[in-house]
């Protein structure tokens, strides 16, 4: 006995943009590679269905001042440069795989080191002449420091077609501003909401920001913190943007490093939790299981901290687009 089984084969009628981030010298950038994200015709990996013709990308975190507050186990790997933003972003290129590099801007935080726009702007200068990768800039987080320091790291990177982040209700107009200037893509942020999403975007277009150069971070939450509820609005957005809705149809970013390892479970030592296991292995692995996660959800770019979790969740991809180990 044959059972037929029914051809269930969705066509969705819209594309996800694709967004290209990183100018080589010919488009009047210094990168030696550019990413492309996005460009999906389907659900995540259902390439019988669709295409996925530009895989998700690995970006590792590099700070502007030493990342003190970092557990030992993800501060190992990079013990020799973390006092200099350019030899950590070299070693997360050369050594470790990294696909983009992240600059986040956390020095300039006004509750911390509070360093200038001009400080921030020499660390950008100088990851960017370490390494060819294209590049992402996250701002401290301080809508008016950030609103200070960006007009002078987009200045000084103008032309690398970077991804500047993040904009959201508050401080949108300061980043579309630059990104037109300059020549930069933004990421825009919302607070798990797929309508506050929706409208950080719209309020985007509405100044003339093209929607091909917006990335959505829908924000990000750990395995175990969260993550159900933050995949389901992936999953959403996604599905709204295949079916049409331009507003979001847009490639995704998850933050994975800096939830991951803020949790105890990813760098409590043994010794603290009996029976947890060797935290030089833990941490690293709910980090690749909270990325592999987000891919599944509609991550197109992931950054992430530990080396062995960027490779494992390298690893996965190429499995998940049929490469293969």
């Amino acid at each position: 006995m044959t059972v037929e089984i029914p051809d269930v084969k969705k066509n969705w009628p819209h594309t996800i943009n694709a967004v290209t981030i990183g100018a080589t010298s010919a488009e009047g950038g210094t990168r030696t590679s550019t990413v492309t994200i996005g460009g999906e015709t389907t659900l995540p990996f259902y390439h019988f269905e669709g295409t996925m013709p530009n895989k998700p990308v690995v970006a590792m975190e590099v700070w502007d001042i030493p990342a003190e507050d970092w557990p030992d186990t993800v501060r190992e790997p990079f013990a020799d440069v973390l006092a200099d933003p350019g030899a950590w972003a070299k070693a997360c290129v050369e050594t470790f795989g990294a696909e983009l590099i992240c600059l986040r801007l956390k020095g300039c935080d006004p509750n911390g080191a509070d360093r200038s726009p001009d400080e921030a702007a020499a660390a950008a200068k100088q990851v960017a002449e370490a390494v060819g990768v294209p590049l992402i800039v996250w701002g401290c987080g301080n809508d008016d420091k950030d609103n200070e320091v960006f007009p002078v790291v987009a200045e000084a990177l103008s032309g690398e077609n970077c991804l500047l982040g993040t904009i959201t209700e508050d401080n949108y107009k300061t980043l579309t501003a630059l990104g037109t200037a300059y020549g930069h893509k933004l990421i825009a942020e919302s607070p798990v909401d797929i309508n506050m999403a929706k409208q950080v975007n719209i309020l985007a277009l509405d100044v003339g920001f093209p929607s091909e150069n917006i990335v959505i971070y829908p924000s990000t939450g750990a395995l175990g913190y969260g993550l159900e509820y933050v995949y389901s609005i992936m999953e959403r957005l996604r599905i709204a943007g295949l079916k049409g809705d331009k507003v979001v149809a847009m490639p995704m970013l998850c933050d994975i490093g800096i939830e991951v390892w803020s949790i105890k479970e990813a760098k409590a030592p043994e010794d603290e939790v009996p029976g947890w296991g060797d935290v030089k292995a833990r941490g690293p692995m709910w980090e690749a299981s909270t990325a592999t996660a987000y891919l599944l959800a509609g991550a197109d770019v992931l950054i992430m901290r530990h080396p062995e979790a960027v490779r494992i969740t390298k690893e996965t991809i190429s499995r998940l687009m049929g490469g293969g180990a």
